[in-house]
């Protein structure tokens, strides 16, 4: 299964590594373009003077991890296509030129069902498919959250519980999943 993640779920730390460690673990191809690469680290410097730096650094990691996971714009095919909010269409775009299945996004009312459904594509948000690759690999997911877990905690002045970081990320039905 191909998905392009939208900007808004790859600028939030935890939700970022809780997505790319499922890929990680084969659950889904990432994909991704230039443009979204570039809202994420504009959207970083809201978190001070190196917030875009670091962001920046990040996505040089993320680049790295999955060469192929970048596509490239199509502008004929932005032209046909309309969303209610016409700055997100660069994604929908990116999802068709890829033939991704889905669109992980926390947007929904920017992606209408309908819309995606006449490209062939589906919408999920971030907590729903993670909380469904746990269903499938529950020890998969649970060791790769323990892990997003002790970096948040290592990271952190605050020492976070499973479920309270997952809440906090807003994967509250994963965290709950993996808190039991």
């Amino acid at each position: 299964m191909k998905a392009v993640l939208d900007t808004c779920v790859l600028y939030p730390t935890v939700m970022r590594e809780m997505l790319l460690g499922a890929a990680r673990l084969g659950h889904f191809t990432p994909i991704w373009s230039v443009r979204i690469l570039e809202e994420w680290a504009r959207a970083a410097r809201k978190l001070g003077p190196t917030g875009e730096a670091q962001a920046r650094a990040e996505i040089a990691l993320v680049q790295a991890a999955w060469p192929d996971a970048e596509r490239p714009a199509n502008e004929g095919l932005q032209n046909r296509l309309w969303l209610p909010d016409a700055a997100d269409i660069h994604v929908l775009a990116t999802a068709i030129a890829a033939s991704a299945d889905l669109i992980v996004t926390v947007n929904a009312k920017d992606f209408p069902k309908n819309i995606l459904t006449d490209e062939g594509l589906d919408r999920k948000d971030p907590d729903s498919l993670l909380y469904g690759f746990w269903r499938f690999n529950p020890e998969g997911m649970g060791t790769l959250a323990t892990q997003v877990l002790a970096e948040a905690n290592r990271l952190s002045a605050e020492q976070w519980t499973l479920r309270a970081l997952m809440k906090k990320a807003r994967l509250p039905r994963l965290g709950k999943a993996l808190a039991t």
